[in-house]
């Protein structure tokens, strides 16, 4: 696997599979590249590269003091790209990683993007404020980084229920999978969870939106508790021109564990467009 050496000399671990036309899935907080495995695959075999990389911070990669804004994250993923020769790409973005897609839309001007699509994603802004009013309230995002200081493996353990819709009809994830990203999580620095946590907190999309000039799915769950859907994918979908929005009826956040295949089939069929 490559380890591709960013612009201010951060070294990001990378999953290179395959081999056609390149699919760049960008993982959400606090997981790893690890997360997309089983997107990825069938993928693949259907004819597809795709690449998955550890964002700074996470997994495998270097984590340094800095760069965790989307400023910086989306020159990684230029950085990525250009160290791959990557171009006709579909950009895959999972929740936090949304914003990576966005912000690289506009910041780089969409260079070498085929398509985009958003899965459960942030954008284009989830702090409640007087001109978003359907948003998160602050007191939530401060209640995050404070029980993540005192003790970040019991709130993760708590986190990860509502991620996957733990005891509702709905949830369909096994023990094992909650304990499999529960370890996810804790390869994380301290730092870039804190930080990143506040990065997509806070961080308005919306002036991004004007540059998805390529085809753009945006797929949510209506029961998402970690990322309500009517300040997320609805707000999108109204202004990212000729967007398709799939909406999965009642279901949570984890939508690439709780409902995979449906995922991969929507991805593919978009992909294959």
């Amino acid at each position: 696997m490559p380890t591709i050496t960013t612009r201010d000399k951060t070294r990001l671990y990378a999953k290179v599979w395959g081999t056609g036309r390149p699919v760049v899935l960008i993982h959400g907080w606090p997981l790893s590249a690890d997360s997309w495995d089983d997107v990825a695959l069938p993928i693949v075999e259907a004819g597809f590269q795709t690449i998955a990389y550890d964002r700074r911070g996470f997994g495998r990669s270097d984590q340094p003091w800095t760069g965790y804004e989307y400023d910086t994250l989306s020159d990684d993923l230029a950085d990525v790209m250009a160290e791959l020769q990557l171009d006709d790409v579909t950009l895959v973005g999972f929740s936090m990683g949304g914003g990576e897609v966005a912000r690289y839309m506009s910041r780089h001007h969409a260079k070498g993007v085929r398509s985009a699509a958003l899965v459960a994603s942030v954008v284009p802004f989830m702090l409640k404020t007087i001109d978003n009013p359907m948003g998160v309230d602050p007191g939530v995002f401060d209640f995050i980084a404070s029980s993540i200081r005192e003790d970040r493996a019991k709130f993760f353990a708590s986190f990860f229920k509502d991620f996957y819709g733990v005891g509702s009809k709905n949830s369909s994830v096994s023990d094992e999978v909650l304990q499999w990203t529960h370890s996810l999580a804790m390869q994380g620095s301290l730092r870039a969870i804190l930080a990143c946590a506040n990065a997509f907190g806070t961080t308005d999309f919306r002036p991004d939106l004007p540059s998805f000039t390529v085809p753009t799915l945006i797929v949510h769950g209506t029961g998402d508790r970690a990322v309500p859907i009517d300040v997320s994918a609805r707000q999108a979908a109204k202004s990212i021109e000729n967007a398709e929005l799939i909406e999965y009826d009642c279901e949570s956040h984890g939508l690439f564990a709780t409902h995979k295949m449906q995922l991969v089939n929507d991805l593919l069929t978009f992909l294959r467009k």
